[in-house]
């Protein structure tokens, strides 16, 4: 069944479980890996820590509980003829690298082409939030946004470029500061038309100082 579209679960309820996991085996290794790192779990400061800890997985990973291509079933005919180039730049994202599972924080710009339909903008934005809450690697997040909207509108075309800062770089690892990845995925006359992959690149302006 798909995923029903909903905001992030309610972490009120401390006895819930999530995916057959209880929650009182989650927070229990979180404590494994205080412990793991030489602390001690039952010490004043740390005994909230499990149950804080869970709570903010429920937020960070929520993206697991979204469908993203539910976000884009309601879509619009009546433009008026509009057949110009739809841009959403500079959506904020928060993700996690699956790797080391730290964060991936920047901005995605989201482009497309309509073909007789488009979709209200912050539509592209919960895309973007319903793919990012997960654990990710940014190539990856990169194409599934634009695939999602592909499969959604049939556009002539759209552009993806994401913007990312990793802290599995800057905290650890080699540890680089001030570093940033960029990724896209061009599809349709994005990719197969050079003027339409400069018009758009062009609207985001990638590069030129705008973070």
């Amino acid at each position: 069944a798909a995923r029903s579209r909903r905001q992030a679960p309610d972490v009120s309820n401390q006895d819930d479980a999530r995916n057959g996991v209880p929650r009182a085996q989650a927070e229990d290794a979180v404590r494994t890996l205080l412990r793991w790192a030489g602390e001690d779990p039952g010490r004043e400061g740390l005994l909230d820590t499990p149950k804080r800890v869970v709570n903010a997985y429920t937020e960070w990973f929520s993206g697991y509980a979204l469908d993203a291509d539910e976000y884009l079933e309601r879509t619009f005919k009546e433009v008026a003829g509009y057949d110009e180039m739809i841009v959403l730049r500079d959506i904020e994202f928060e993700s996690h690298c699956e790797h080391h599972m730290a964060p991936i924080i920047g901005r995605v710009h989201v482009g497309y082409l309509p073909d007789g339909k488009v979709v209200g903008i912050s539509k592209l934005a919960r895309v973007v939030e319903a793919y990012a809450k997960r654990f990710q690697v940014q190539e990856k997040m990169t194409a599934q946004i634009a695939s999602c909207i592909q499969r959604a509108l049939a556009p002539h075309g759209v552009g993806v470029v994401v913007d990312g800062s990793h802290e599995c770089m800057t905290t650890r690892g080699v540890h680089k500061r001030g570093v940033s990845m960029i990724t896209s995925t061009m599809l349709g006359t994005f990719r197969e038309d050079a003027r339409t992959r400069a018009e758009f690149l062009r609207f985001i302006e990638t590069g030129h100082g705008r973070r």
